[in-house]
């Protein structure tokens, strides 16, 4: 039976920051990254502040492995629809504020974004996407390497490897059918629990260091003071956009039943005018009146006066 989990964005918040728990972020990333990941430390990051003065719906964490590659995990819980925009910012900072004044370019650490998502980001099926820079010739379509020395210099193979990384897990476009070690980690930050059978590396440390049941009564107190925060801004804002949309939806429907009142009417003006009108020239016809005559008489053109009498 699987145990019940804090949520991930809570540990990130309050319990990941401590070494004693970097076994958890370590095991993360090493799936994700597919890569034996050691953290050093956690640096500042804009969520290093007290919970209660940050927003609720985002937080972030900012960790340097041993080789002094940084990454940022960000879990984002409400839509922004500019949270692309929001990200590229994130990892320009990072990058700007993780350089010394006086050294060269090359210093410059190879930044990692890793984005967990709970909302609808753009129109994308898939759950986990990966960005990369990459440089391609407009004529040959060749790719742009690194020469032998800058490899030797830099550490990587390819310009990729110098620029920053964005990984973006879409978690609710997962299906729950978890098929390899990234997959358990997903399965665990959608739902909250670890199934027994999984086998990805940290999750047996998640499963034990984020289970409410372990939780000192200052966090668990904390716990619940989020969990109570998080539902009461769930409910303002569906009442604030549902309210919103139901007003809005009203006055569409109120104005369109309006407009097409009146569109209605005229239209069935115009329509019981056309009757009158061909009736009585046909009676005029009747009666021996020209059409000319009843051009005249009308306003009506001859053309007009032939359509209208057509049966």
């Amino acid at each position: 039976m699987s145990r019940k989990l804090v949520s991930f964005d809570w540990a990130v918040k309050r319990l990941l920051r401590s070494k004693v728990n970097f076994g958890v972020l370590e095991g993360f990333l090493s799936e994700l990254l597919k890569d034996d990941i050691q953290i050093q430390e956690v640096l500042e990051s804009e969520s290093n502040k007290d919970f209660r003065e940050q927003h609720l719906t985002r937080v972030d964490l900012l960790v340097k492995n041993r080789d002094g590659m940084l990454v940022i995990i960000e879990v984002q819980a409400d839509r922004q629809d500019d949270y692309l925009h929001r990200i590229l910012y994130g990892v320009s900072r990072c990058v700007v504020d993780n350089l010394p004044e006086g050294v060269s370019y090359d210093q410059i650490r190879k930044v990692i974004s890793v984005s967990v998502v709970y909302f609808n980001l753009g129109s994308g099926g898939d759950y986990v996407y990966h960005g990369t820079t990459q440089f391609t010739g407009l004529h040959l379509r060749d790719e742009l390497c690194l020469d032998d020395e800058q490899k030797r210099a830099y550490g990587v193979q390819t310009p990729a490897g110098i620029y920053p990384e964005y990984y973006l897990l879409k978690i609710n476009n997962f299906n729950d059918i978890a098929k390899d070690g990234l997959d358990e980690w997903i399965y665990f930050l959608k739902n909250e629990s670890i199934e027994p059978e999984f086998r990805a590396k940290g999750l047996s440390e998640a499963s034990e260091r984020l289970s409410i049941l372990k939780l000192d009564d200052q966090q668990r107190r904390e716990y619940e003071y989020w969990a109570m925060e998080l539902h009461q801004r769930a409910s303002m804002v569906k009442s604030h956009y549902g309210r919103g949309f139901q007003n809005g939806r009203d006055k569409g429907l109120k104005e369109g039943m309006e407009k097409g009142h009146d569109k209605g009417l005229k239209e069935g003006v115009e329509k019981g005018r056309e009757t009158t009108t061909t009736e009585l020239v046909r009676n005029m016809l009747k009666s021996g009146i020209s059409v000319e005559q009843i051009s005249h008489i009308t306003g009506l053109s001859v053309e007009k006066i032939h359509e209208l009498t057509i049966t």
